[in-house]
């Protein structure tokens, strides 16, 4: 399979200042016209913290001629307030939601009137029928706050049944691990498109960083590795995108439906994987 049978998409998260918003538009445009993304997601902040910023962003790519899809994440949140962000994104003529069940804000300790992604899911699908494209979160190495492998794995089929179109995985450096988790959904009658996450290694503090946080396994051979260059960011980087580009490859070779970059707000890292991978 080559990398132009498949669809490749990138994820943003909204700037918090100007010139971020001016330099995201200069990276969205630069992406468009190297690997023609077929949509961009917007990340949500915790309970919405960065809702207007979502949307600014989602303006900016529609008005660049992106196909935009939002975040949108329930917990902390009422209904009402779902309602009428959703009928905003209708307005704007978004067409694919990401949904999330999403993370409570530090300090709050109300989870709100949804509880998981699926009755998000379902919320979705009873105000606007099928207007939307729902994309769901998927987790091959399971959700750090999950009571076991089979409870997430029922979360997960939970959703598809509520009405999710595909979904996109967490990033993993194994691929055995998506290729199991589609096996295991399957035998639970789940057969939509299931797209694997990547994330382009640029700075191994930032990725240890945040797999920490997410629960996504940095397998100890690539720890190590990353580790024995200590400050060598350029060593860094070439390897990493040696890594990214061979589990794109391992992932392109099995099947997978696309590829779905977690761009960092950065054009060239996930340019270049997609160049290997032509």
């Amino acid at each position: 399979m080559k990398i132009s049978e498949i669809e490749v998409s990138v994820e943003f998260f909204p700037p918090k200042t100007p010139e971020g918003a001016s330099k995201l538009n200069l990276v969205s445009q630069r992406l468009t016209e190297a690997i023609k993304p077929s949509f961009c997601s917007v990340t949500f902040g915790a309970g919405g913290s960065t809702q207007e910023g979502t949307i600014s962003t989602v303006q900016q790519l529609l008005a660049n001629g992106n196909d935009a899809a939002p975040h949108l994440s329930c917990v902390g949140s009422s209904k009402e307030n779902v309602l009428s962000l959703v009928q905003r994104y209708q307005e704007m003529g978004v067409k694919r939601i990401v949904a999330l069940r999403g993370d409570l804000p530090s300090g709050m300790g109300q989870y709100g009137e949804f509880h998981h992604a699926n009755e998000l899911v379902s919320f979705i699908r009873e105000k606007t029928g099928d207007w939307f494209h729902i994309e769901v979160a998927a987790y091959p190495e399971f959700h750090p706050q999950s009571i076991s492998a089979e409870a997430d794995l029922q979360h997960f089929v939970n959703k598809v049944k509520a009405g999710a179109n595909s979904a996109i995985t967490q990033y993993f450096f194994n691929s055995d691990a998506y290729f199991q988790f589609l096996d295991d959904v399957e035998s639970r009658g789940v057969s939509i498109d299931i797209v694997p996450g990547i994330m382009p290694i640029t700075s191994s503090t930032q990725l240890m960083r945040f797999s920490d946080t997410c629960g996504a396994e940095i397998p100890r051979w690539l720890r190590r590795r990353l580790e024995g260059f200590g400050d060598d960011t350029e060593s860094i980087k070439a390897f990493g995108e040696e890594v990214v580009s061979d589990l794109c490859l391992q992932l392109m070779s099995g099947g997978a439906p696309g590829l779905h970059f977690y761009s960092l707000n950065m054009a060239e890292p996930t340019i270049q994987i997609v160049k290997n991978l032509a």
